[in-house]
């Protein structure tokens, strides 16, 4: 049997080991795909990440397909059932690194891309793809490059899907309006070492920081909206002691995060923990880091459409949802008002094994085609 065309193309971007943060030429693949039909490439390389914006045409509405050619590193290579850079086929699954997450959806969006406009070339509005090459990885030189360059020149996109693996038991069961945003502290509470059978010439910095740590875990940070659950406090590391039994430490390190949703900012939340450890009469350093914003498309045009697609290629409804951690959306939710994710089964991502059903990939091209034509068809 003849192999689909999204099929084949599926097969070469696997095929090429783009360990983040490399590309492997998975972009020059893509354009090869792109440029005949009228896209416009520019290449944005930063930190040894490559990132490509293409577009075709200058009007509005701008629909932007996002998404990233790096994949995570394979894990051990003797547990995989076949080479994970060599896609293979096996009971109707394709499987190879990247094959859920994202090199499927790449695959579909060109193809669907190509299908629209071959079928109406004098389309209203533009098409474009914003790929990168560092969404596994730290994601300082991917896509918020080309955010900020497209911001610097008033060039904001109207809608954008990112081809995250949103599927959860059938494709097209959810859609991701929103993410969580993800804050973390480091807490070093400082105490007074001393001999533990002379804690009265000490002072024990785990003990006076365990009222605090309750608190902040009893705290009632919001009660979610009707597209977030209420954030979430985690600890994750209590670091304290030299090692020794007999030996009161003079500091104790705090790991914690926050998920949280737009009910909180961070400001509000730095403001709130500070505000819980002076209470308690802490002496203390507290360092944070901010590796993502939320942001949320609340029900509009673009989960409409994306809906509608579904519907019509699956005959099932779809769920909006915003669980899971952060992606690259956070970024295009700066510059853009409305910004899904959709893609393929979940399941097998970061996975030995990952794998995409075959029987999957026409129906995941066919409703992004299906969604351009709701967008810009009109």
């Amino acid at each position: 049997m003849t192999e689909s065309l999204v099929l084949h193309r599926v097969k070469t971007f696997i095929e090429r080991a783009s360990v983040t943060p490399e590309d492997k030429g998975c972009q020059e693949l893509l354009m090869e795909i792109l440029e005949p039909m009228g896209f416009v490439a520019e290449i944005f390389e930063q930190g040894g990440v490559k990132n490509l914006w293409a577009r075709r045409g200058n009007q509005s509405p701008l629909v932007v397909f996002a998404g990233h050619t790096d994949v995570v590193p394979t894990g051990p290579l003797e547990r995989w059932n076949s080479d994970p850079f060599v896609p293979t086929i096996v009971d109707g699954k394709l499987y190879g690194r990247g094959a859920a997450d994202m090199k499927s959806s790449i695959a579909a969006f060109a193809t669907a891309a190509e299908e629209f406009v071959l079928a109406h070339a004098d389309h209203q509005g533009s098409i474009a793809m914003l790929i990168t090459s560092d969404e596994e990885g730290p994601a300082t030189d991917g896509t918020v490059i080309v955010c900020d360059a497209l911001k610097a020149r008033g060039q904001t996109p109207d809608f954008c899907i990112v081809g995250e693996p949103t599927s959860v038991d059938r494709l097209g069961d959810t859609i991701k309006n929103g993410r969580r945003g993800s804050m973390s502290g480091k807490l070093k509470v400082q105490g007074k070492q001393g001999h533990i059978a002379y804690p009265h010439l000490a002072r024990n910095p785990i003990h006076e920081a365990n009222p605090a740590l309750n608190s902040l875990i009893a705290e009632v940070w919001d009660n979610g909206n009707e597209y977030f659950p209420a954030t979430s406090f985690q600890i994750s590391n209590i670091h304290g002691g030299t090692g020794a039994s007999n030996i009161i430490p003079g500091e104790v390190v705090i790991d914690f995060n926050f998920r949280f949703s737009t009910e909180n900012t961070v400001q509000t939340l730095q403001t709130r923990v500070r505000d819980i450890l002076d209470a308690h009469q802490l002496t203390y350093t507290l360092d944070w880091s901010v590796s993502g914003l939320p942001f949320l498309t609340p029900k509009g045009t673009l989960s409409d459409a994306l809906s509608q697609a579904i519907k019509a290629e699956t005959g099932h409804e779809t769920a909006l949802s915003t669980t899971g951690g952060t992606s690259d959306g956070r970024f295009i939710a700066q510059i853009c008002p409305q910004v899904v994710e959709f893609g393929p089964l979940n399941g097998s991502i970061h996975q030995v094994n990952e794998h995409i059903a075959i029987a999957e990939l026409e129906p995941l091209k066919n409703i992004y085609r299906r969604t351009l034509e709701q967008l810009l068809l009109k």
